[in-house]
C-alpha cells in the first residue's frame, strides 16, 4: 500500500511524542527533587531539572511562538513564563511541576476531545473494505472504492453492508443502529433501501449500489459531524474572543504584583516574583476556555451515535431555547406513505363493490402518468396504486408543477391536471357537482386528488382519487413529551391539506393548534409569526419544507438517511423517522447547557478561591498548579458525560 503523507504520519505520532515528553518530565522532575536532598551521591539537581524544563515546556513554547507570530498572547505563554520565573527565584521543582502538570492536562484534554471524534470516525471502520460483486454469472471480491452506481453486491448473513443501495433480491433483518440509532433490527425486502455500515443479520441479500463510497450515508454523516465540530457555539466564540484580553489582563496583573511591592519596599525580589508567578498560574483561564468545547463536542458525538446529527454547537444551544415546535404533517406526524382508498369517476357514483371499474382504472392511470415523476408521498401513493392494479403508466410530456397545488402534463396528447381544489378554483363550475363528495372526504380526514382534463380552454373533471395517510403510532406520545421538554411550550401542525383533513390529524396527535391550506411561503410566514412566542423549531422532511426549516430558529429534518436536501437545509438531522428522537434532542440540548454552566461556574469558582489564597495568603505554587490543572481536567471529564447520554 502507498505510504501515508507526512502530515498524516506526524498527526499519528504527535500524541505519542507528547505522552513520552510528559513521562520524561515526571522522571526528570522526580530525579531532580531527590538530587536536591542527596547532591553528594547523585548528579547535581540542575542536570536533571534542565532537561525536565525542556521536555515539559517543548509543546508550550511551540504553541506560544505560533501565537506570538499572529500577535496573540495565550495561556501557554503564561505557563512558560511562570515556570521560568519559578526557576529564576530558586524553585526549579515548582517550575518543573507546573510544566509537567500543564503538559499532562493538555494530553488529557486532547484525549477527551479526540474521544468525541473517535466516537464518530470509528463508525467508518464498520464499513468493509471489500465487497463481493456480481459480474454476470460470476462473483468477484473487489475494493469498495472501485464500485460504481448500479453494481450488484452480495451480502451474506452477519456481514456489514458495504455501500448504500436497494435490495433487488432476498429478505433479511438489518441492524441500522449505526445510522439511525434504532435499537431493534428492521425487516428489509426487495425494493427497500439499505445503508453502508449497517449489519445484515439473517438472510442473504443482493443489493444494487445507489451511491459511491465517498457519497454513502455513513461518509456524509462523518463529514457533517466534522463540520459541526468546527462550528462553534456562541458561548464558545465569546470565550475565545475574551481569551486574548483575559490573558493580557493576567500578564499586567502579574507585572503589577512585581512592580508595586518592590516600589514600596520591604520584600525581597524572590518572594515578590514567587507570589506573582503563583497568581499568574491560578488566574489563567484554561478551565474556562476548555469548559464549553469539551461539553459541546461530547454532546454532538453522543447524539450522532444515536441517530441525531447537530450541525454545530450553535444548533445545540438554540434548541435549548425552543418553546414552540412546528410540525409538517405529511411524512412527519403521519407515516408519509399514504394509500389510495377510493377512486371515483365522473358519471359513475361510488359503488359498494371492491372491484374497480374500467372507467375508474382509466382515471387512476391518467393520475399516475402525471404523478410518476413527482417525489411527493401522495404522488407516489397514486403511482403505487396504479401498478398494484396492473395498470400501464404512460409517459408524460410538458410537465408543469405548482408547489402546494398540483401538477399538469400531456398524456397521449391530452392536457391532464392533477391537484387539489385550489388548483382548479378558477373553474368553480367544474367542481360544483363534486362539492358534496369532496366535503365528505375532507370531513373524514382523507385527501381527495382531483383529476381533470383541459380541452379547448375548458376544464372537465374526470374523477377523484382519494388518499389517506395514517398517524404515526408514536406521534401522540411524542407531542405530549415535547410539551414537557419545552417547559409547557406550544406544539403546532402546519400543512397544505384541507382544514377538515388537518383537523382530524391534529386531534389524533394532540397538537395545540394547526394551520391548513398552506403553501411553502405561507409556512414561512406562520413560522415567523410563531417566533413571537419564543424560539421555534420546525420539523419537516427537508424538501417541500426547506423554506420553513430555514426560517425557524432550529430546522429539524426527519428521516434524512437518504435525503440530501434535508442534510443541507436543516440545523438538526434525524437519521430515522422516530419521533422520539426530537424529545431526546431537546433533552440533550438542555443537559449540554446545564453542564456548560456547571463547568463555567466551577472553573470561575476555583480561580476566585485560588486567587484569594494567593493574594491574601502565601499559597504554595505546587498547590496552585494542582488546583489550576485539576479544575481543567475535571471540566473535561464532566463534559464527557454527554457521550453517555441515554436514548
Amino acid at each position: 500500500p502507498p505510504r501515508p503523507p507526512a502530515g498524516a504520519r506526524a498527526s499519528r505520532w504527535l500524541p505519542r511524542l507528547e505522552i513520552g515528553f510528559v513521562l520524561a518530565t515526571l522522571v526528570l522532575m522526580t530525579g531532580g527533587w531527590v538530587a536536591e536532598r542527596m547532591e553528594q551521591e547523585i548528579p547535581p539537581a540542575w542536570s536533571l531539572y534542565l532537561p525536565a524544563f525542556l521536555t515539559g515546556g517543548f509543546f508550550g513554547v511551540r504553541s506560544s511562538l505560533r501565537s506570538l507570530r499572529r500577535g496573540r498572547i495565550d495561556v501557554d505563554l503564561l505557563m512558560v513564563l511562570a515556570a521560568l520565573g519559578a526557576a529564576y527565584v530558586g524553585a526549579p521543582f515548582e517550575g518543573a511541576m507546573l510544566l509537567f502538570l500543564f503538559s499532562l492536562s493538555n494530553v488529557l484534554q486532547s484525549f477527551a476531545m479526540d474521544r468525541t471524534r473517535r466516537a464518530i470516525t470509528s463508525l467508518m471502520k464498520l464499513r468493509p473494505d471489500h465487497a463481493l460483486v456480481r459480474r454476470g454469472s460470476e462473483t468477484e471480491l473487489v475494493p469498495i472504492d472501485t464500485l460504481s452506481v448500479g453494481d450488484r453486491v452480495l451480502v451474506r448473513p452477519g456481514e456489514n453492508i458495504p455501500l448504500d443501495g436497494i435490495i433487488v433480491e432476498g429478505a433479511s433483518e438489518v441492524d441500522q443502529a449505526t445510522i439511525t440509532g434504532e435499537a431493534l433490527p428492521v425487516a428489509k425486502g426487495e425494493g427497500d433501501p439499505v445503508f453502508a455500515a449497517t449489519v445484515n443479520q439473517t438472510g442473504a441479500l443482493e443489493v444494487r449500489v445507489t451511491r459511491a463510497a465517498r457519497d454513502s450515508t455513513i461518509a456524509r454523516l462523518i463529514r457533517l459531524v466534522e463540520e459541526a465540530q468546527a462550528q462553534k457555539a456562541r458561548t464558545q466564540r465569546f470565550l475565545e474572543k475574551s481569551e486574548q484580553a483575559y490573558a493580557i489582563g493576567v500578564l499586567l496583573l502579574t507585572l503589577g504584583l512585581v512592580a508595586v511591592p518592590l516600589a514600596l519596599g520591604g520584600r525581597t525580589f524572590s518572594d515578590v516574583l514567587y507570589r506573582a508567578m503563583t497568581v499568574m498560574v491560578v488566574a489563567s483561564p484554561c478551565a474556562i476556555i476548555i469548559s464549553t468545547p469539551a461539553s459541546i463536542l461530547a454532546a454532538i458525538g453522543g447524539a450522532a451515535r444515536r441517530g441525531v446529527l447537530f450541525k454545530g454547537g450553535a444548533s445545540l444551544e438554540a434548541l435549548a431555547k425552543v418553546r414552540v415546535v412546528a410540525f409538517d404533517k405529511t411524512g412527519t406526524l403521519t407515516r408519509g406513505e399514504p394509500e389510495v382508498t377510493d377512486v371515483q369517476a365522473a358519471g359513475h357514483p361510488a359503488r359498494a363493490t371492491a372491484e374497480a371499474s374500467p372507467v375508474e382504472d382509466a382515471v387512476l392511470a391518467l393520475a399516475a402518468a402525471v404523478e410518476a415523476r413527482s417525489e411527493h408521498p401522495i404522488a407516489q401513493a397514486v403511482v403505487r396504486a396504479a401498478r398494484d392494479r396492473g395498470l400501464a403508466v404512460a409517459d408524460c410530456q410538458d410537465l408543469r408543477a405548482r408547489p402546494g397545488l398540483g401538477v399538469s402534463a400531456r398524456v397521449d396528447g391530452r392536457r391532464i391536471l392533477v391537484g387539489n381544489a385550489r388548483y382548479l378554483k378558477a373553474e368553480s363550475s367544474a367542481l360544483e357537482p363534486w362539492a358534496t363528495t369532496l366535503d365528505a372526504f375532507h370531513r373524514a380526514g382523507r385527501t381527495p386528488v382531483i383529476v381533470a382534463e383541459v380541452e379547448n380552454g375548458l376544464v372537465q373533471v374526470l374523477g377523484i382519487v382519494v388518499v389517506a395517510d395514517a398517524l404515526r403510532e408514536d406521534a401522540a406520545a411524542a407531542v405530549a413529551d415535547l410539551r414537557r421538554r419545552t417547559w409547557g411550550g406550544q406544539v403546532v401542525m402546519l400543512t397544505g391539506d384541507h382544514p377538515e383533513v388537518a383537523a382530524a390529524i391534529a386531534a389524533a396527535a394532540g397538537v395545540d393548534a394547526f394551520h391548513a391550506e398552506l403553501l411553502p411561503e405561507d409556512k414561512v410566514r406562520v413560522v415567523r409569526e410563531l417566533r413571537d412566542g419564543g424560539g421555534v423549531a420546525m420539523v419537516g422532511d427537508g424538501i417541500n419544507d426547506a423554506p420553513a426549516l430555514a426560517a425557524a430558529d432550529v430546522g429539524i429534518a426527519m428521516g434524512a438517511a437518504g435525503t440530501d436536501v434535508a442534510m443541507e437545509t436543516a440545523d438538526v438531522v434525524l437519521m430515522s423517522n422516530d419521533l422520539r428522537k426530537i424529545p431526546f434532542a431537546i433533552d440533550l440540548s438542555h443537559r449540554a447547557r446545564r453542564i456548560v454552566i456547571q463547568n463555567l461556574v466551577f472553573a470561575l469558582g476555583v480561580i476566585l478561591v485560588l486567587l484569594v489564597l494567593a493574594l491574601g495568603y502565601r499559597l504554595p505554587l505546587p498547590l496552585g498548579v494542582v488546583g489550576h490543572e485539576g479544575s481543567t481536567v475535571l471540566v473535561c471529564l464532566n463534559g464527557l458525560r454527554l457521550l453517555r447520554t441515554k436514548r
